[in-house]
């Protein structure tokens, strides 16, 4: 008898197949477009770019690219993954035609921009009305995150620079707002800079503020309802000021570098004046304090400013940095939220870590690099960049329940997106068959059952 030369069964291949769907679980992203009405808002906002007698919808193409960044493009000759199924997907523009349209919405500069982003604001604010309680303002509170990332990107790119970290990079800002311990986060801004830009410029982060909150909902454009949360970077006084002017009034907690007399202050704190951390789910976080500064640390600051300095026992071979003290990592932040207990602000500001996790998104989603020449046309691909983060953000919101509602892009495009479908027609119907064998179908059909219990759009 033979021994067998694979452990894996031998499959013969024929690339003659026919009626056969790749990326069919990709429904799920169509059916949420067109719940959302986001296909309509886009197409409506970039009617100017519609050139006379043109065979392809300018907003269609654009679609068309955040669905090929949102199934794991990240070039836009990728697109040909939708063009390869029109059975699914529809007609497809060419790579010359997409190209085109690039080139000319960059030329366009920040009027193109403008009406993307103005779609993608009048679409959120639908999506957060379907889905209820689901919705990040479902508490009457709307939490974003700034963080900058660096884009590693080659030399010869326009606006690229060297980085402390000895590479070629540019260094978007990025907000998100965040979904709370019930799911994700979605990206409310992206702006794009230089690689050596500074990571406290306030200009920078007053900016991209700005661009956040004309995503939002109107009535969460000013107030205390909405938080704004940043790392130490965010920590300056012509930010802080901005964000506390009057007429503004947006709550903030934002990190703060430990300067000397910050550090002189930490020795001086006694004992009992430290409160214990807290987990998310109220337990005591072990080995864990925050405490209020007070005095003249406060000068030149905003009036209502709260300083909150943290200390916590290092993790096993952690380095002590040299703000530390008697063998704690000290860390501080500012809020103007009074009336609330230090360890629930400190708990609160902790869990500004949720944006590292929204990067980590991003960067599987388009922005592991920066694919076009030109910084105006990587400024439209950051748009397109953000599109695709929305569905991936909007779909589980709306679609998804229990464990799946915080799958990450790669998970979902390995368990629902990259399912393969048999398409039949009979009469003047089509019919996606998935695999009934596969672990994720029945997720995929009760999502979409979801999606289609949903008011459509107008």
């Amino acid at each position: 008898m033979r021994e067998p030369v694979s452990s894996y069964p031998r499959v013969r291949v024929l690339g003659d197949g026919r009626q056969v769907v790749s990326q069919a679980g990709a429904v799920l992203l169509l059916d949420t477009v067109c719940k959302t009405g986001l296909d309509r808002a886009i197409s409506a906002a970039l009617t100017p770019w519609r050139r006379p007698r043109a065979v392809h919808d300018p907003g269609r193409i654009l679609l068309d690219l955040a669905l090929a960044v949102a199934l794991g493009g990240n070039c836009l000759a990728d697109v040909a993954m939708l063009r390869c199924e029109p059975a699914v997907f529809g007609p497809v523009a060419s790579d010359p035609t997409v190209s085109r349209l690039i080139d000319t919405l960059a030329g366009s500069g920040e009027v193109a921009l403008q009406a993307i982003r103005s779609a993608r604001a009048e679409v959120r604010n639908r999506v957060w009305l379907l889905a209820g309680n689901k919705a990040p303002d479902a508490d009457r509170q709307v939490t974003v995150d700034l963080d900058g990332v660096l884009v590693i990107v080659h030399s010869d790119k326009q606006d690229a620079a060297a980085t402390w970290k000895k590479t070629h990079s540019h260094h978007p800002l990025t907000a998100f707002v965040d979904h709370g311990p019930g799911g994700t986060g979605e990206p409310v801004a992206a702006l794009l800079r230089s690689g050596n830009a500074g990571s406290n410029t306030a200009a920078d982060h007053i900016t991209t503020t700005q661009l956040a909150l004309a995503q939002l909902p109107k009535k969460y454009r000013r107030g205390r309802q909405t938080l704004i949360r940043t790392d130490s970077a965010g920590g300056t006084h012509d930010f802080v000021a901005w964000l506390a002017k009057r007429g503004r009034w947006l709550s903030y907690s934002v990190g703060m570098v430990i300067t000397e007399p910050i550090h002189s202050h930490v020795l001086k704190i006694p004992g009992p004046a430290w409160t214990p951390a807290v987990e998310a789910d109220g337990r005591i976080r072990d080995g864990a304090w925050g405490a209020e500064l007070t005095g003249k640390l406060l000068d030149g600051w905003p009036n209502g400013m709260w300083l909150i300095v943290r200390k916590e026992r290092p993790h096993p071979g952690a380095q002590l940095r040299i703000t530390d003290a008697d063998g704690m990592r000290i860390t501080c932040f500012a809020t103007n939220t009074t009336g609330r207990p230090i360890a629930e602000l400190e708990l609160r500001h902790r869990l500004r870590a949720r944006a590292e996790d929204r990067i980590r998104a991003a960067r599987a989603t388009g922005l592991r690099n920066l694919p076009l020449h030109h910084t105006a046309q990587n400024k439209v691909w950051l748009e397109i960049v953000q599109v695709a983060l929305d569905l991936l953000a909007r779909m589980p919101m709306l679609a998804l329940t229990g464990e799946a509602r915080f799958w990450e892009p790669r998970r979902l495009r390995l368990r629902l997106f990259a399912a393969a479908g048999q398409l039949v027609t009979t009469g003047r119907r089509r019919i996606l068959r998935l695999a009934r064998h596969r672990p994720w179908t029945s997720h995929i059909t009760a999502a979409l059952d979801r999606l289609a219990q949903l008011p459509n759009p107008g």
